[in-house]
């Protein structure tokens, strides 16, 4: 089991401080979010919390994670660097494709993709992309994104998509990890014929136990990465519970484990990562 270290929307300033205490503490990856607008209003209701609010993003000055990574890449040497998740199916997706791949050559390999859809319409009509059919325009990106880190040239005919002979550099020394995040069918199914593991979030071993079940029916080998985000937070929670719920969640087949506490001040999220190094990394 691997674990990585989440910033939760902190300011800027502690970002490569944080990312280089991840480093040295030995976690496999510093996470970092991504928001493109915040809605003043919104009826769509946000799917990531019980009751659907959505106050704890107002305000939150999230960097944009392709300019954030290769800034905190930098700054360090051996950790990767994973977005959970980037809103992809707003993007164009031959600029994801050359943003991504060169990120991983300038950072020697250090990316790893997470991708998702955007839970709000407001987000599309901002980037001016339809709202419709973005299930099958986000499987067909995944596709061509695969096809411009692959062999020039690069010749794709979808849906929506239409690209000519034409060449796409640099190119990645490796090919790409492509993590889908999500919680519904489509992300299941998305994740086990385009992807290269599945993010899931906020679940206790039992449910974590039915994901893996349905994700391992598609998609058995070892190399397909189940991931889980957490709420531990060892300055919240006593210390047996989080390593009780490790064991638990390695036990049901969860590979990755991102933690994600919620801090407010640099001193505070910089002893919570070194208190959950010392509860977790062990292993």
């Amino acid at each position: 089991m691997r674990f990585s270290y989440a910033e939760t929307f902190c300011d800027p300033s502690y970002l490569a401080p944080l990312a280089q205490a991840a480093e040295a503490a030995g976690y496999d990856s510093f996470v970092v979010p991504d928001s493109l607008i915040f809605p003043a209003e919104s009826d769509t209701r946000y799917p990531y919390t019980v009751d659907g609010d959505r106050a704890f993003l107002e305000d939150k000055p999230i960097i944009e994670p392709f300019t954030l990574i290769p800034f905190l890449a930098a700054t360090t040497t051996r950790i990767r660097f994973t977005t959970f998740v980037l809103k992809f199916a707003i993007r164009q997706v031959v600029l994801v494709a050359k943003q991504a791949a060169s990120i991983a050559v300038l950072s020697n390999d250090r990316l790893r993709l997470g991708v998702g859809i955007s839970p709000w319409p407001e987000d599309f009509a901002a980037m001016d992309v339809p709202w419709e059919a973005r299930g099958r325009r986000m499987d067909e990106m995944l596709d061509v994104l695969r096809a411009c880190w692959g062999p020039d040239p690069v010749d794709f005919r979808g849906e929506f998509v239409h690209l000519d002979a034409m060449k796409v550099q640099p190119k990645p020394a490796h090919p790409i990890p492509i993590w889908v995040g999500g919680r519904s069918e489509p992300a299941y199914r998305r994740a086990a014929t385009r992807g290269d593991g599945f993010h899931a979030i906020g679940l206790d071993p039992a449910g974590a136990a039915l994901v893996v079940e349905r994700m391992r029916r598609d998609r058995p080998e070892e190399t397909f990465t189940i991931s889980l985000r957490t709420g531990w937070d060892p300055q919240g929670m006593e210390p047996d519970v989080i390593r009780r719920e490790r064991d638990e969640f390695e036990a049901v087949g969860i590979q990755h484990v991102v933690s994600a506490p919620w801090r407010n001040d640099a001193d505070s999220w910089m002893r919570s990562m070194e208190l959950l190094a010392g509860l977790v990394l062990d292993r």
